[in-house]
């Protein structure tokens, strides 16, 4: 019990570091992917259904989720400030008190791109000075962009051919590095293979890439030039890092997998640098999963702490990995400590929630038909409650879990028993998903895939 409650203060400390405080910086609030801020926010099961709804049209649609930044200087005025990229790549800081638009950046190719099947659902990243944010964009370019006003520092392509390789992840910012990946469009079109990217985030220089096929190719490919195609990094969270090692976990969509050079429907741990394999998974039943569509990749890994990995997918199931027993580069097929199924049994998309609640790891996930937790630990999965609502990537803050129905509506959970405390009115979407900061809730609405130019961004606020 003693080293459960220390390994839960250290993953708190830890996490703290990593956001100023009031500050949501990127996807999942922490390097870790958590969703699961260890700070108090400021809304409660008791002042909830007392907030007030502020809905703001922009100009496009956010199939993702925001980042905040508490008081930010822009143009030369402290603001609460809120950052989204919309699905053709236009990145806006807007007022979160007031909801004006302090500046929008529009890239070059926004005009011959809007409407059509090119988009991003990637969330941008802060820099940990405040100064600067990192955005993405569907011409395969990644930008430093200065918080104060819209100037563009640097911009970096990550891709050779961005139009068939997607950049769908979040971005991630860890100790000077800007860590991004990419899939492919919807159908799958060849020739694209999923990669991380790593780029200097003072100059913008592409420092190393990890192909998933071609892996023995550490360089941005031409995609014809690599005998396979797929393998695309695509889940919610994108690429999750260990913030004590600074170790990269991704995981990889349909492709083939041979365990040397080619690392289709796996879980990867990489070094800091994305030069060489750290550590592999693949379920025994590869080849079926290829075969049938059923992309491992369809969510990203959850570190859970204690050496243990949660990984679910298209199949149905979250898988439990005794990550200490996946180490080096020799092949690992199967071998799984556990596996459950998923909250209604069908296909996971979102990011589950790591939480540390009262001396336990609790995971929670949801999924089209519902959502769910369980407290983890080395024996497997403890259900703890289960609701019949689906939603997109649960966020879990001051005990309360918020899950977005993409179907309208927000719903807050007390964390520990699943009691739904409130309902909070909102239209529909696709991957949007909430976050929780500095006593305001923020939620865009929307589906990439519905190509629009314009889009809502619903806040909660305290009255």
């Amino acid at each position: 019990m003693k080293k459960l409650i220390f390994t839960a203060v250290l993953f708190a400390l830890v996490a703290l570091c990593t956001a100023a405080a009031g500050d949501w910086p990127q996807f999942g609030w922490d390097v870790g992917k958590s969703n699961a801020p260890s700070s108090t926010e400021g809304i409660t099961a008791a002042n909830v259904n007392s907030l007030r709804r502020q809905r703001i049209t922009i100009d496009g649609t956010v199939d993702s989720s925001a980042i905040y930044l508490k008081a930010a200087m822009v143009k030369g005025t402290a603001h609460d400030t809120l950052f989204v990229t919309t699905t053709y790549g236009k990145t806006l800081a807007i007022d979160a008190e007031s909801g004006k638009t302090l500046w929008e950046y529009t890239p070059p190719s926004y005009s011959r791109l809007a409407g059509t099947y090119r988009i991003t659902t990637a969330t941008p990243s802060a820099d940990p000075d405040r100064r600067f944010i990192y955005a993405a964009s569907p011409d395969g370019m990644v930008r430093k962009l200065s918080v104060a006003d819209p100037s563009v520092v640097w911009s970096t392509s990550i891709t050779r051919l961005p139009e068939r390789e997607k950049v769908a992840s979040p971005l991630t910012y860890f100790q000077g590095k800007v860590i991004a990946a990419t899939d492919g469009y919807i159908g799958d079109q060849p020739p694209y293979q999923g990669h991380v990217a790593i780029l200097d985030a003072a100059d913008g220089s592409l420092e190393s890439v990890w192909n998933s096929l071609c892996s023995d190719r550490h360089e941005l490919i031409e995609p014809s030039s690599c005998t396979e195609s797929d393998s695309g990094i695509w889940g919610r969270a994108g690429v999750v890092v260990d913030p004590k090692s600074g170790d990269l976990y991704v995981a990889t969509g349909n492709g083939t997998w041979d365990g040397r050079t080619n690392w289709g429907d796996s879980v990867i741990e990489l070094d800091p640098d994305a030069r060489n394999i750290l550590g592999n998974y693949t379920p025994s039943n590869t080849r079926e999963l290829n075969l049938r569509d059923a992309d491992l990749g369809s969510t990203s890994p959850a570190l859970l702490g204690n050496g243990l990995v949660a990984q679910g997918g298209k199949d149905g199931l979250i898988r439990l990995l005794d990550w200490s027993r996946m180490q080096g580069m020799a092949p690992h097929r199967g071998g799984e400590t556990a596996s459950v199924s998923t909250p209604s049994g069908g296909r996971l998309f979102t990011a589950p929630a790591v939480a540390h609640l009262d001396g336990r790891t609790w995971l929670f996930a949801a999924d089209n038909g519902a959502t769910a937790s369980w407290t983890v630990d080395s024996s497997g999965f403890h259900r703890q409650w289960h609701t019949g609502f689906g939603g997109t990537s649960p966020v879990v803050v001051d005990g309360l879990a918020f899950v977005y129905d993409p179907h309208g509506g927000l719903r807050v959970y007390a964390a520990r028993t699943g009691e739904q405390v409130a309902t909070l009115d909102c239209g529909g979407g696709h991957w949007n998903s909430p976050i929780v900061a500095d006593g305001r809730i923020i939620l865009p609405e929307g589906n990439a895939n519905a190509h629009r130019t314009t889009g809502v961004i619903d806040i909660w606020r305290l009255p």
